[in-house]
């Protein structure tokens, strides 16, 4: 009994170190809200992310995605971008700390502040900089 309590705990923690899928009904008529208020008409797949909603759709022919709380405020917002149009200080940064490692994706995020990151993923992590391209952290993805 011990075990299978146990093997239920870890099941959960590990689904809940990643997102769920969310069906839309499962989701709070105030993250709703704010999504359908800042982008009308426009569909999406919801998941939790810890406490807060992410909602993944598609804008102007690029990937997006909300990050939204319990209380409908939209935390951040994240653009697909092409690798190109990642800020030069990014790029050199990269050449010299990922020497000979592809960026697979990239991405620019909009914090509810109207500060903003850059992202680049490589193996599996994710490289956030400031608007300036200066390094900030690093972050499994």
């Amino acid at each position: 009994m011990k075990k299978v309590f146990f093997s239920a705990m870890v099941m959960m923690i590990v689904v809940s170190a990643f997102g769920q899928k969310l069906k839309e009904s499962q989701v709070p008529a105030a993250a709703k809200n704010a999504f359908e208020k800042k982008y009308p008409g426009v569909k999406g797949n919801w998941d939790k992310e810890d406490a807060n909603y992410e909602v993944n759709f598609k804008q102007g022919g690029r990937s997006m995605s909300a990050l939204i709380d319990l209380n409908g405020i939209i935390i951040e917002t994240e653009t697909d971008i092409p690798v190109g149009d990642l800020p030069q200080a990014v790029k050199t940064y990269m050449q010299k700390h990922y020497a000979g490692v592809k960026i697979r994706e990239a991405a620019k995020i909009v914090k509810a502040s109207g500060e903003i990151n850059y992202e680049a993923e490589v193996n599996k992590k994710d490289i956030v900089f400031d608007a300036n391209g200066n390094f900030l952290k690093e972050a499994n993805d």
